[in-house]
């Protein structure tokens, strides 16, 4: 197996070179190996729509089954739920075939515990346990089970739908949210207009990653044509969100966040609510100033979630779509929750979505810049930098540097995911927003380090 499959947050490689059947059948060893270890023996398995992956399901399945696992397969689902069969069946861990948002010549695997996904040092755990060799040996077996219905009236049970009529065009990206997200939005009373709901492993019509704009032009012509008063679209696996207004604005992760923060606090007051380092300052002051307690963490969504559970925040939230509410839920990221939240709130309040963002200061910002820059420099360089700023700035260095600069801030922080830095900018006008962002790259480029 090549290590460089054993990543930050899951596993993940391109099929079939790093990953096919033999590896997953490997793989199905190492999980059964380090599962008993912890004596879990009844493991969830669930899958994405990707082509590759009813065949690395098989492989992982005769894997653990001969390391004595027994397998419940809860077949072709998002990967909330394979979260949600954590906490509604009697298992003692799971496993999410997905690629996630990557492209279609990619898979993965990630792997919980419990009910928490592993990440970090204990992925490297799998990887030593495929080095050493030794598997137990037992004689698993495999039921299965639905969880689509079970999912769908657990939400319905939570979520309490207004008398404001509402439309909504949900855009799939044919991953396995069409599966889903149509059928029980439609239970809870919204019109539903579909777009790319059927699951398609080629992901024919668009990339399926929500957070970049070109992804999102059909469905904001779509939200145009029917006259809908929103748009929500799906990363491969619903475990991300992407929103428009009817205008076909993109309401952004941290915008989501502020409309989510102000509805909870108005139950919650004085509600710890977690945001990543990557968001506005305008998501910190609003939590503020509507009597929330707001706390800014590092990026990557296994570790905001360990941080909500140390700090019993009742809702956290990435730039990148993942949106965590343990108020009414389980705490973990859940695409098509989020979005029965936001309609909720929609048929409740007689407020179009631009309007629940009135008074909320316009500031102009970077999307993520990406930079080159080796693993094995990356977060010296960071470190190095951050000890520069210090010297004259604020540095907030939770997660890298967040410098903090009069009418703005700068990011620089190590990807734990790729060898690059990225960085973002946010400022009062753009040119202060310049300004920063030259202070920024003339450090970059006194390190050998520069845009292409």
């Amino acid at each position: 197996m090549n290590p460089n499959i054993f990543r930050e947050y899951d596993i993940r490689g391109r099929v079939p070179e790093e990953l096919n059947r033999e590896t997953a059948y490997r793989l199905g060893q190492c999980f059964g190996a380090y599962y008993q270890s912890f004596g879990a023996k009844r493991i969830s398995l669930g899958r994405d729509c990707r082509l590759s992956s009813p065949e690395l399901r098989q492989g992982v399945m005769e894997g653990m089954m001969d390391a004595g696992i027994h397998v419940i397969d809860v077949g072709m689902v998002p990967t909330p739920l394979l979260y949600f069969s954590l906490h509604h069946s009697d298992v003692d861990g799971g496993i999410q075939i997905t690629g996630s948002h990557n492209p279609p010549e990619y898979n993965g695997f990630k792997v919980c515990l419990g009910k928490t996904t592993i990440y970090g040092e204990e992925i490297q755990k799998l990887r030593k346990i495929g080095e050493s060799g030794s598997f137990p040996k037992g004689k698993g077996s495999v039921e299965t089970k639905e969880v689509i219905q079970p999912y769908c009236e657990e939400i319905l049970k939570r979520i309490r739908c207004g008398q404001v009529a509402r439309k909504v065009v949900l855009d799939a990206g044919n991953g396995v949210a069409g599966l889903v997200a149509p059928e029980l939005y439609g239970r809870m009373g919204i019109e539903v207009e579909k777009l790319f709901c059927e699951p398609d492993g080629r992901f024919p019509n668009h990339h399926p990653d929500p957070t970049l704009p070109e992804n999102l032009k059909h469905l904001i012509q779509k939200v145009s044509d029917t006259s809908a008063d929103l748009g929500i679209a799906f990363d491969g696996d619903a475990d991300r969100i992407g929103v428009v207004d009817r205008k076909g604005k993109i309401i952004w992760g941290d915008q989501l966040m502020i409309i989510f923060s102000r509805d909870l606090l108005k139950r919650h007051p004085g509600a710890k609510i977690i945001g990543e380092v990557k968001c506005s300052q305008v998501l910190y002051d609003d939590i503020l100033k509507n009597g929330g307690v707001p706390i800014m963490w590092k990026a990557g969504h296994s570790l905001i979630k360990g941080k909500m559970k140390e700090e019993g925040a009742l809702l956290a939230g990435e730039m990148s779509g993942h949106l965590f509410f343990a108020e009414r839920y389980f705490g973990y990221d859940d695409a098509i929750y989020a979005g029965a939240r936001l309609l909720e709130i929609l048929t409740t309040e007689n407020k179009e979505l631009e309007e629940l963002l009135a008074g909320v200061p316009t500031l102009v910002s970077t999307p993520e810049i990406r930079i080159d820059c080796p693993d094995d420099q990356k977060f010296q360089i960071v470190a190095d930098l951050a000890s520069e700023f210090k010297r004259e700035y604020q540095v907030i260095d939770v997660d890298g540097a967040r410098v903090v600069f009069k009418g703005g801030w700068g990011l620089v922080r190590a990807s734990n995911t790729q060898p690059v830095l990225v960085l973002r900018f946010e400022a009062e006008d753009q040119k202060t927003l310049k300004e920063i962002q030259k202070i920024f790259m003339d450090k970059l480029a006194k390190k050998g380090l520069k845009l292409k």
